[in-house]
Parts: structure tokens; sequence; C-alpha cells
């Protein structure tokens, strides 16, 4: 079957395209902006790709046969001039996750990691246990685990994990993605407003998450943290299926975490190393490479998510000593005269300060500026402005971009700031000012959801060329 994918490089929908690459299917797709690291690696798999979505290059002499199905993705709406002709053609068409469902996922155990914050990371941690074990399990992810050479592949086994995400399917179904995946091992990370092009509000993304919770079968589990109010309203609205929660617990402050099945006891104060405790008893120990109380909460869920599939706590923390990270996700790029580059995909305040938190946590008193781009399509709006400043409390300095389609002035988050904080509009400038704030031991932290005009690069660089 010759399939065409419109919007194929996203992350997402390009991993689609390798499964279905994978299935013998001949690929094809079409982007507004096809351009590495995704476009190379959908090239290497043989599947060709079209600049821009001009109809004339699904029919021939452009195609060498027209495609049988077209997998339209949730970028994609009326007027765009390919869906038009899709339709107008009557070419068979359906979208990404029913696509992923049907030819992938059924007669599969899968395990779907859903939440406003840690889904990358935790299906990436999830699929790395799995694997460690032996498990050989397929996998999609909305990101590139440094574990795996690919985002997804459909594995030697039944079992599958999937990042669930809780975006709309397309223009012509505005279910939430997870709704299509069926799954039977569920984590729920955590709930807050997010996406606001999409959802009204908080309780908007409640009702999706409920539609998850209503599929998953009662020989399966809802994994959660025990002190998530918005995820407890979602269950409380009805659950057909067992559920098991966690916490990382504070021995100096008990509270009613400490009555969570599953626990995490920091070890040390950064989340390098805890122990894991299944009803008080403790059950294994973890010392990784990962810092911060939400990487702790992450791994943790994927130890409860790896043992409902026979993965013993032991092995799975075992396997997470060996986890790698996922780029994008403080990742650190370069050390330069002791000054530390890292990117992070922060698209949220509470993404911002976890983050920002657990590296304090782990440098002590060294220095930490934090470069923020404000560009998701709910921070463009401007609905979490108000939360902005709190995030940002555990950063020295902090320079806030202002690109060109962010819907709101920002001078009043800089006038307001807790730390020294400024507003900048010229990448230059940007890169200027944070060499001149830097000094020995240094964390630049460079947080966006995008490419940020290539800012990390070209700071490293000029870093390279000063001598502090």
């Amino acid at each position: 079957m010759h399939i065409h994918i419109l919007g194929i490089c996203g992350t997402f929908m390009g991993s689609l395209a390798q499964l279905a690459k994978d299935l013998g299917h001949r690929v094809t797709g079409s982007d507004a902006n096809v351009y590495p690291p995704m476009s190379t690696q959908l090239e290497q798999a043989g599947i060709e790709l079209i600049q821009g979505f001009d109809p004339a290059y699904l029919q021939a002499p452009h195609m060498q046969t027209p495609p049988d199905l077209v997998i339209i993705g949730n970028a994609m709406s009326r007027g765009n001039p390919s869906v038009e002709y899709v339709l107008d053609q009557g070419i068979p068409y359906t979208s990404g996750p029913q696509w992923l469902r049907d030819h992938v996922l059924q007669g599969k155990w899968v395990l779907a990691v859903a939440g406003t914050h840690g889904k990358t990371t935790t299906s990436s941690m999830l699929a790395w246990i799995l694997e460690y074990a032996g498990m050989e399990p397929g996998y999609l992810i909305g990101g590139v685990t440094k574990n795996f050479p690919t985002s997804a592949r459909l594995g030697g086994t039944p079992f599958f994990v999937v990042e669930a995400d809780e975006y709309d399917s397309a223009f012509f179904d505005k279910r939430s993605k997870f709704v299509h995946y069926n799954a039977r091992t569920v984590i729920l990370n955590n709930l807050e407003f997010d996406h606001a092009d999409i959802f009204p509000d908080l309780a908007a993304i409640q009702k999706q998450f409920h539609h998850l919770v209503r599929t998953v079968p009662n020989n399966g589990v809802l994994i959660s943290p025990v002190n998530d109010k918005a995820l407890a309203e979602v269950i409380q609205q009805g659950c057909w299926t067992p559920q098991q929660q966690f916490a990382v617990i504070n021995t100096e402050n008990p509270t009613h975490e400490n009555t969570a099945e599953w626990q995490a006891k920091l070890l040390s104060a950064d989340g390098s190393s805890f122990a894991v405790l299944h009803n008080g008893v403790e059950v294994a120990q973890v010392n990784w490479a990962q810092t911060g109380i939400h990487s702790v909460n992450n791994g943790l869920a994927a130890i409860i998510a790896a043992r409902h599939v026979g993965v013993t706590p032991e092995h799975g923390a075992k396997a997470l000593e060996q986890f790698a990270g996922v780029k994008r996700r403080m990742e650190l790029l370069a050390d330069v005269h002791s000054v530390k580059v890292y990117d992070d995909f922060a698209h949220h305040p509470t993404a911002i300060k976890t983050t920002l938190a657990g590296l304090r946590a782990k440098v002590g008193s060294e220095k930490i500026i934090a470069i923020i781009e404000p560009r998701s399509n709910t921070m463009r709006m401007g609905v979490h402005k108000n939360a902005l400043n709190q995030s940002i409390t555990d950063a020295d300095d902090v320079l806030w971009y202002q690109p060109s389609n962010v819907d709101w002035a920002m001078d009043e988050v800089v006038n307001k700031s807790p730390v020294p904080a400024k507003l900048l509009r010229d990448l230059d400038e940007l890169i200027h000012c944070a060499i001149s704030l830097s000094e020995t031991n240094t964390h630049i932290v460079i947080m966006s959801n995008g490419g940020f005009g290539g800012v990390h690069q070209r700071l490293i660089e000029q870093l390279k060329k000063h001598a502090l």
C-alpha cells in the first residue's frame, strides 16, 4: 500500500511514518518545512519527502502511483490545498492515532504515558526498562531518547510503549490522541491547564482524560501521583480499573503522601539517588545521572508500570542507572571555560520551575542563568503569564526573549521579577548579555520548545571566543 502523510515532519507523524515503512508500505510525505533532524531520519528510512502542500505532487507525473491512503496530521486544517484535494478526490484518509491503533496496536499490550509534563521522558524510561529486561518492546516516543537509535519501532514482542498525548487527533476528530490506543497499563503523570489553543479550560482537558480512563480494562492498571488534585477529580468521575499511586516522600515533614502504595525516598537532595518503597518496604535503590524531584517522579512511575508487565523494581532500578536521558530535556550541550550550557524543552511554568529547582539542588550556590523563549501556543497566548515569575525563583538571572509572534507584552514579567531579569528582542544582544553575566561555574539553561533561532550553538561559539 502507498501511504502519504500530510504533516510528516512532526515528531509523532515522523515516527508513524517509520512504523508504516517497517510494516512494508511505500511511504511518502509532505510538510510546510522539511528540515533536519526529522527529515534526515526519514530520508535514511527511504521515505520520500515533499516540501509544501501543492496537490500537484499527489498526482502523476510527480508520484509513480497516487496514494491509497492519506494520514492527515493534526496541524492540517480545512483550506490546506492537499487536504482539499484529498477530500475532493475521495481519497481514503485517516488520523495518525487511528492508523496507529488499527495497524500497529491491535493485539498489543499497550503501556501509555499521559500527563501535562514528563510524557517523553517517562515513556523513554519505561521503554528502556523493558529493553534492559530483554522484552524488545515496540515504542513510539515524541522525542529523541539517547538509549535508542530511533523515536519509534515495531518491536519483537506484544509490549508497546506509547507517549499518549492529549492533543486532538485531526481536524475531523477532536478527541485526544490517547483515547485511540486501547492502553492496558496507563501512567497519568500530572495534569494542569495547557494547550489553550484547543482547550478552553482545565475541565475540558479533564473530560478527555476521563475518556482515557474509561478505555482502560479491568485487568489493567492506572498509575498516578497521590497529590494531584486535577487527576483525582478525573478519577472521581468514575474508574473501573485498579489503581496504584505514588509519591516522593518527605520523612522530615510527614503528609498524606506517606500513605501512597509506592514511594520514593530521596537519598540525595538533588534526586540523583533515591530508594523505592512498596507498602513501606524498600525494594530497590536508584543511583543515576538524572536530577530533580520531577525526574524521581518519572522514574518511579516507569518502575511501577514495568512491574505490571513482570519487571521487578530492582531490575527497573538497575535499568534507570543506565538511562542516558532525552535530547532537549536538560541536555548538557557544552562546558566552555567552566560555563555549562543546557538545552531544555520547557513549555509551561511548572516545567520551568521543576527544571530550575532540580538544577539548583544539584549545583548549590553556583550561578544559574535562565534564557527563556515563551514559544508554546499556550505561552504565546499569555495564559500563564501570571505564573511565570514564580517559576524562575531558583535562577540568579533571567533573560526573557520576546519573539515577534507573542501576543502580549512581557515587560510586566520583567518589571515584577523576583530575581534580576531583562527582556530582549534581539538574539545577538541576548547572547552578549548571557556572556557578560557569566562567571566561573555558571550554568546557562536555554528553555524553549522550538529551535530558538539557533541560539544554543551561537552562544557556545561565542563563549569559546571569550575568556571569563
